[in-house]
């Protein structure tokens, strides 16, 4: 692991006015004059770095990530605030005119001409060793399969170009996704697999083990399709074993860690979305997870907004299935994970002990009108699952401050998950973070291995993966209590296993889309959702820019309203 971080600077994006914009605007932006700085060796450099900038519109920065992978899923519904609700409601508002679902298309395709651009250009660079460039090209078809990978999860059959767009078109095809798989984003991360060295200077630049872990979730997923090869389970496992085994990565001792912000560079993680404090680098965007998952706790008694604690947006709010997977008494990871205690920062909102404090003996006399609490004290504390029949209304009473249980949740109060909290944030009304998006760590690798196991029906050695996992996760002297048999193993307890680890972490919807389970589990478990989720949810409605702009129209996938009747 280096410590050097590589972060992509927006504004550089030499080849951002040939994107994709092709199905989308006609009004194209080229700086032709700037062709030749492509060819030299600093701007083939700028060219590639530009082809990661685009992963900062979709991992940590903007909602549009988090609202395409956390709501309408088992886990996560919807709070009180915030206008992409229909993602979790699935309702007759969740059509192709959908603002989230454009700039999710746009980008991804901007990012994959971005790449297709670097790799056509390439054979004109002069000066710069072609060994480095070999290795470049394979880091940019890494991010060229990685960017194909979420549109086909997302939406199936979509356009394929592997060439660059330099002017205005019009015209665009479905091409099949088994088709997108196997010509485009497997030989691509296997061409990165054969080229990237096993480490760079660069943290952030993907590596083999990146490039290995990618295709074995890429096999994994094609092995649940009709046009799987019967050897896909079988591969992903080989591959996420090399992960596992051969490049040192060690899963950090505490679950906890894994959100310590100054420990961002750890051995537990195989890649990641760099970000940073300085704000030019970041170019206004960063890391907003941390607005997304918190409940309303600023206006409360004694509370009021700051860095420490987060912008409350009040988006994402667990399940009641979420906050039942862990068992508190062994698993450290729901306390981990969660926020419990806010200690007062407002002095003006403490309340004061009243003489029905008095009455109901919570007091004495003696503190009649006193503040319940001083600064820095406790003025918020939510038990979170398991712990509610502790508080009863007497020791609330006593303790003076706040206690939200079970029957008190609701849009704006709900456990709060905190993996995402940035403190280090310039000032409280600040929204671009500092903190890496991690899209690949080691316990996901076990998990997915485990997966491919039990493709294979090979319960006993998913049982050990999934146990690393729980071990880890086991608070200490309760590691044998957390170890589960190969009875224990199907897809449903590997699915609780991946939300017990991975809650909030882009994931879930990927998941439950992979494994045919999205709307059996969003049916159960996601009251907000469950009346209005169909079958043909498992693919996102065709932007309606794409249909508009494209000659003849484009196709809209099943199910969802042709273009003018949505």
């Amino acid at each position: 692991m280096k410590n050097k971080s590589i972060i992509w600077i927006i504004t550089i994006m030499a080849f951002v006015g040939q994107s994709c914009e092709k199905f989308l605007e006609e009004d194209l932006v080229s700086d032709v004059s700037a062709a030749s700085y492509y060819t030299t060796p600093a701007g083939f450099e700028d060219a590639v770095d530009a082809t990661y900038a685009w992963l900062k519109y979709s991992y940590g920065p903007p909602e549009r990530g988090f609202t395409s992978t956390v709501f309408g899923t088992d886990i996560f519904t919807n709070g009180a605030d915030g206008s992409h609700k229909v993602w979790n409601w699935y309702d007759n508002n969740f059509n192709s005119g959908q603002d989230l679902l454009r700039e999710l298309w746009r980008d991804w395709y901007k990012g994959i001409n971005q790449a297709n651009a670097v790799i056509n250009r390439s054979t004109q660079i002069e000066g710069l060793d072609p060994a480095l460039i070999e290795q470049r090209l394979a880091e940019v078809r890494f991010l060229r399969a990685f960017f194909y990978f979420n549109l086909v999860q997302h939406w199936g059959d979509v356009h394929l170009t592997l060439e660059e767009t330099e002017g205005i078109e019009i015209e665009a095809n479905r091409t099949p996704a088994a088709e997108i798989y196997s010509t485009a984003i497997i030989p691509d991360l296997e061409n990165a697999i054969s080229l990237l060295p096993a480490e760079q200077n660069d943290y952030g630049r993907v590596t083999k083990p990146a490039a290995e872990f990618m295709l074995a979730k890429v096999l994994l997923t094609r092995s649940y399709k009709p046009y799987a090869d019967s050897n896909d389970a079988a591969r992903a496992e080989a591959l996420m074993t090399s992960v596992i085994d051969n490049y040192g990565f060690e899963l950090l001792e505490t679950y906890g860690d894994l959100w310590d912000q100054d420990n961002q560079l750890n051995t537990e993680v195989i890649w990641s979305v760099q970000n940073t404090q300085d704000l030019i680098l970041n170019g206004g965007e960063g890391n907003r997870g941390h607005l997304y998952f918190l409940f309303e706790y600023d206006i409360r008694p004694g509370m009021q907004r700051d860095t420490e604690n987060g912008r409350p947006w009040k988006r994402f709010r667990p399940t009641p299935f979420l906050l039942s997977l862990w068992n508190r008494d062994i698993d450290s990871r729901y306390d981990q994970s969660f926020k419990h205690v806010w200690y007062s920062n407002n002095a003006t909102s403490i309340p004061i002990w009243t003489q029905e404090d008095v009455n109901n003996g919570y007091t004495t006399a003696a503190n009649l009108g006193q503040p319940k609490f001083e600064v820095g004290d406790t003025a918020l504390f939510i038990p979170g699952p398991g712990r509610d029949a502790l508080w009863t209304a007497e020791r609330e009473g006593r303790a003076g401050y706040n206690v939200y249980t079970v029957n008190e949740y609701d849009e704006r109060v709900f456990p709060s998950l905190s993996k995402f909290i940035d403190p280090l944030r310039p000032d409280r009304q600040w929204e671009p973070g500092s903190r890496d998006f991690v899209v690949a760590r080691l316990a996901d690798a076990y998990l997915i291995r485990a997966e491919a196991r039990l493709m294979q029906n090979n319960t006993t050695d998913a049982a050990e993966d999934i146990n690393v996992v729980r071990r880890r996760a086991a608070w200490p002297g309760e590691e044998d209590a957390m170890e589960i048999s190969a009875a224990d193993v199907d897809i449903d307890f590997i699915l609780d296993e991946r939300a017990r680890e991975l809650a909030g972490e882009m994931q879930r919807w990927f998941d439950l889309v992979r494994t045919g389970k999205l709307v059996e589990r969003v049916r159960l478990y996601n009251a907000e959702a469950r009346d209005n989720i169909q079958d043909y949810h498992v693919l996102r409605p065709i932007p309606l820019d794409q249909i508009d702009r494209t000659q003849g129209g484009y196709e809209q996938n099943p199910g969802y309203p042709v273009a003018g009747d949505d």
